[in-house]
């Protein structure tokens, strides 16, 4: 048994693991669950040598060896694993492998990402055990815990002989965290995949809401806009003046508090990360560090803001930004200004009558392990994601991977008994996909 040879703190996770088989479980399916708890051990071995291995997005060689800790991983269950090189878009690669299955069950595509926020100057470097059967590791949650489950999950189908005949492919980027120029080449491997696939798994972290676990059917997007406003320069005694004008900072504040005032609606946000103006102003190329100078006695030649846009679909996003360049165009007297949106950015993951479906059908694997069903989740409480890049194209779930908390910053902590939990969740419903009739693409 599990508690007989496992060791501490380990030990103590073994009654949080075990979920008794119920009577709807299907013939082989308490044999996926026994395996599962029989490897939690190893599972979260693997994820403390996935986190030991420093993977910052900005740190190829770092993503590469992640890589090959989960090619050694997915090779021996069947899986044809290559690596995609992603130097022409500044980034290390990514992972994508493929399981061929029997050509008749829905098609399967599990995303997860290799890198993650911590680059190797980061003082935050290893894997530490925290009491309540937690441990802290750079990754541990995001995304390292998601390619943990998945393993977790393809094992235990593999054992329980579920795995052979299931099409499934797996993309694994190197740049999640930061994504890599351009974006349709950074991913174009992962966009295509969603084109084969009749359903889509991400497995970023389980969302809990008051203790709940939630289900995520939408994600919002991520884009970002600069503003630039100019004025005539001039001594400050003719500022307001029909010759002067306002100056470019009053007509930036103007814009920015017409945005706070005139945007809002639901499922939107839209921040100011940025903001410099005076005499002379510019911005790096990456537009987030911006040198300005100016005098209390010099009307300001020019000011720019900085910032992004969240939105729930594609439509929300070009109605949103019709308002904003409607806002920007009424100018102070003696001004001008412009916005300019981004090309590249994270799209929309609208809720689809198709994600809710996946959502439905795992509340029913809840139902048949006895666990309480997953609510959608508020879309406001998750940010954006690879998956979106494939929501387009198929239906699409997130947060198949553990639970965690702290992400993106140092103490990042994973809840060591969800691992196991979402690799049963994970490995049901993929087999359970896998054998419905796939559609026609």
């Amino acid at each position: 048994m599990l508690q007989n040879r496992c060791k501490a703190p380990i030990c103590a996770l073994a009654l949080a693991l075990s979920v008794p088989a119920q009577a709807a479980l299907r013939a082989d399916e308490p044999a996926i669950l026994r395996n599962i708890d029989a490897e939690q051990e190893r599972s979260i071995a693997l994820l403390k040598t996935l986190v030991e291995v420093n993977s910052g997005t900005m740190n190829p060689q770092g993503v590469k060896r992640v890589g090959e800790i989960m090619r050694a991983e997915l090779e021996p269950l069947g899986f044809k694993v290559s690596w995609i090189s992603m130097q022409a878009a500044g980034r290390a690669g990514h992972i994508i492998a493929r399981h061929a299955g029997n050509g008749r069950g829905k098609r399967l595509l599990l995303i997860g990402h290799l890198d993650t926020v911590f680059e190797p100057d980061s003082p935050f470097q290893h894997w530490t055990f925290k009491p309540g059967g937690k441990a802290e590791g750079p990754g541990a949650g995001d995304d390292k815990g998601g390619m943990v489950v998945i393993v977790a999950a393809l094992r235990a189908m593999n054992a329980a002989r579920t795995l052979k005949d299931a099409d499934i492919e797996i993309v694994l980027t190197g740049d999640e965290e930061n994504v890599g120029r351009p974006v349709s080449l950074a991913r174009r491997d992962l966009i295509e995949a969603g084109k084969r696939a009749d359903v889509a798994l991400d497995f970023e972290g389980l969302a809990r809401d008051r203790g709940r676990d939630m289900g995520s059917i939408a994600r919002r997007s991520a884009l970002s806009w600069t503003v630039r406003a100019t004025g005539r320069t001039a001594h400050s005694s003719g500022i307001f003046s029909a010759d002067a004008g306002y100056g470019a900072i009053y007509e930036l504040a103007r814009i920015i508090d017409r945005f706070r005032s005139q945007l809002p609606e639901p499922n939107l946000t839209y921040n100011v990360g940025l903001i410099a103006g005076g005499a002379s102003a510019t911005s790096d190329a990456e537009g987030i560090r911006v040198q300005a100078s100016g005098k209390t006695n010099v009307i300001p030649a020019i000011a720019e803001a900085h910032g992004d846009l969240r939105t729930l679909s594609d439509e929300q996003a070009e109605r949103v930004r019709e308002k904003m360049r409607a806002i920007v165009a009424d100018h102070l007297p003696g001004t001008s200004a412009e916005i300019i949106f981004a090309e590249d950015g994270y799209p929309a993951m609208a809720p689809t009558p198709g994600n809710r479906a996946i959502l439905d059908k795992l509340n029913g694997i809840n139902r048949d392990l006895g666990l309480a069903e997953m609510p959608p989740l508020d879309p406001l409480k998750r940010g954006a994601g690879d998956i979106s890049f494939v929501a387009r194209d198929v239906d699409s779930f997130a947060g198949m991977g553990p639970y965690s908390t702290g992400d993106h910053a140092p103490g990042e902590t994973v809840d060591l008994a969800s691992i196991g939990l979402q690799a049963k969740r994970s490995a049901l419903l993929i087999t359970r996909l896998s054998r419905e009739p796939r559609q026609r693409k």
